[in-house]
């Protein structure tokens, strides 16, 4: 580009990019390289100039497509690069800016080709881009894209992370993600592609566990952009050229998991992301763990990510496990309760809690666990804002937490205090449990009337009360009691303050609010019952099993009207499980429920006999 490049507009006839792109084979040994590499660019500062500079670039990169089999200049750029990255750490030591400059800027350029190259061939096709060269007799059969991953993951894993390294740790996390967006351009899972197999099976293989490693700690430690006097190449950082041209890459391998939309609806104004290589590491870490399994050997990203233990875990392992490595859980766990509102971090959570048994022993154990809670359930009240996979995600996520008995003990034991984001009524004094009841039943009957996720829905209720879950006898069991203790409270009040003119405890407005809470899950229980009925066997085996726990509200006059599809399931299936003889294995009678389900009426199940409002 040369250092007398400073606008977007200035690219398409600069001099030194279309030497680049151009004819003529250029020497790795030509000062070109040098006046090339040393830019100073003027970043975007909103979207617009980010697509412009792409649309700019996208002829260029053609250009280049179409000569560089004779030039070989794209192979002499990336050789340009791989030379500096020996000098890189040195370089940091030496805090050698210029030096670090022209190396991210060398970077910087590959990255933006090789978007357009993804996009314009087959994986085949690019690595043959990688081969054509004029001049470099002495490098033999050298694989130089294998050259170009292994180089950047030591990049990433061996330089310190500094304000001087920054960015260029940046680019080459972001790199990476490009080079897996092939996924992107094709329907069919990629298991057998040459990028698959260079981080799978090539050089990259030995650093697993280092990069799981950094990439974890990239998203704990959360560096924010350095100030503008740390970039003496990027006049500014923040939500410019650093993360506007690398956000449309990483919101579409998002998409590969979300299945398409981002955290936020569209239309949300968004603040300028402050923390690019954090989300970066993060999504690449994602990418990487979601990764299959290839033809004859595992993922070992997700080996690493599964078996990784406390730094304070002292016990020998009872069986060496491949990519293991120890990190910071109590970090860790921080990092992950304060970056909740991120889809990413949700999934991250997700996944260690699904995949990992140590960090889920650990997170179990902790004694604060409302600051893990408290955001989730926030997500879930904003539920309007969320997609539909973020919040899908949130409740699995409290569903697994739900399947141990001491924390569904210990979460009725914290007691809040003015819950500011509930903004429906006021909660001056509530208990963690008490609200993750109120917010997730809320957050299930605000999506029953979004068609497009009911089946979703109506799939996660039934998870919540299957065999390994006691959701449903917590839930009534303590609404129950509640509602009894808050009426017997109210009564003994009553009575021992008969001309007693100080006011009382609101005990109708407490008793209101356990009513509303429990007629909303009632109604959920409705609506899968008279939608998706054969989607919830284990709902049904709940409902069987725990039959009494409804005899209370049968009778109450705000619930009878819901209370007579209940009443039908019930009997319906009590009929088919006496018929089908005594002594009935777990096995059985969810077999009995499964056949039943098919067999029920429809017409005898009253749609919406609800009246109640809310």
């Amino acid at each position: 580009m040369g250092a007398n490049t400073s606008q977007v507009s200035d690219l398409s006839d600069n001099p030194n990019l279309r030497a680049l792109v151009g004819t003529e084979s250029i020497s790795e040994n030509d000062p070109f390289w040098n006046q090339l590499i040393s830019f100073t660019f003027i970043s975007p500062t909103c979207s617009g100039d980010s697509k412009l500079l792409e649309e700019i670039v996208i002829p260029l990169a053609k250009l280049l497509i179409e000569n560089n089999p004779r030039t070989g200049n794209f192979c002499a750029l990336v050789r340009i690069f791989l030379g500096r990255t020996k000098e890189l750490k040195i370089s940091t030591e030496c805090q050698d800016q210029l030096f670090i400059w022209q190396a991210h800027n060398t970077l910087f350029m590959i990255r933006c080709l090789i978007k357009v190259f993804i996009r314009e061939m087959s994986e085949e096709e690019l690595r043959l881009q990688f081969s054509y060269q004029e001049r470099a007799p002495e490098t033999g059969s050298e694989d130089l894209l294998e050259e170009l991953l292994s180089n950047l993951v030591h990049l990433i894993v061996e330089v310190p992370l500094l304000d001087i390294t920054y960015s260029i740790l940046f680019e080459a996390v972001t790199t990476l993600l490009i080079v897996f967006s092939y996924q992107l351009f094709h329907k069919d899972i990629l298991r057998d592609g040459i990028m698959y197999q260079h981080m799978m099976k090539g050089k990259c293989l030995c650093l697993t566990s280092r990069l799981v490693k950094t990439l974890l700690y990239n998203f704990i430690r959360q560096e924010k952009c350095p100030p503008p006097a740390a970039h003496i190449f990027e006049p500014k950082a923040e939500g410019g050229l650093l993360y506007g041209l690398a956000s449309g890459v990483a919101s579409g391998l998002w998409s590969v998991f979300t299945l398409g939309g981002a955290g936020i609806k569209a239309g949300i104004d968004q603040e300028p992301n402050p923390l690019p290589l954090s989300n970066q590491s993060l999504l690449l870490l994602l990418v990487l763990a979601n990764l299959t399994d290839g033809p004859g050997w595992p993922n070992a990203y997700r080996q690493a990510i599964t078996c990784f233990r406390n730094t304070q875990d002292t016990s020998a392992l009872l069986m060496e496990q491949p990519h293991t490595f120890q990190i910071n859980f109590n970090s860790l766990y921080t990092a992950l309760c304060e970056q909740q509102r991120s889809d990413q971090a949700t999934l991250l959570l997700y996944t260690l809690l699904h995949q990992n048994p140590n960090m889920r022993t650990y997170i179990l154990s902790r004694t604060d666990m409302d600051n893990l809670v408290l955001p989730i359930l926030e997500i879930l009240y904003h539920v309007e804002e969320r997609n539909s996979h973020h919040v899908y995600m949130a409740l699995i996520i409290l569903l697994i937490l739900t399947e141990d008995d001491a924390f569904n003990r210990s979460i009725h034991e914290v007691v809040l205090k003015n819950v500011t984001w509930y903004t429906e009524r006021s909660l001056t004094e509530i208990s963690l449990g008490s609200l993750l009841i109120l917010v997730v039943i809320r957050t299930i009957q605000f999506n029953m009337t979004r068609t497009r996720v009911q089946s979703e829905i109506h799939q996660s209720v039934n998870s919540f009360f299957g065999p390994n879950n006691n959701v449903l006898h917590h839930l009534f069991a303590l609404l129950s009691k509640k509602h009894n203790k808050v009426l017997e409270q109210a009564t003994q009040s009553l009575r021992g303050r008969q001309g007693d003119n100080t006011a009382l405890p609101d005990y109708a407005q407490d008793l209101n609010v356990i009513e509303e809470v429990i007629c909303m899950m009632l109604e959920i229980i409705n609506s899968c019952l008279c939608n998706s009925l054969h989607h919830n066997p284990n709902l049904v085996y709940a409902l069987l099993y725990k039959r009494e726990l409804f005899e209370q509200f049968r009778m109450h006059p705000s619930f009878q009207d819901i209370m007579q599809n209940l009443d039908t399931v019930i009997g319906f299936f009590s009929q088919r499980l006496e018929q089908a003889g005594s002594d009935l294995s777990v096995e059985r009678v969810q077999e009995v429920i499964m056949k039943g389900a098919q067999a029920l009426p429809k017409d005898r199940l009253k749609v919406n006999p609800v009246t109640h409002t809310h």
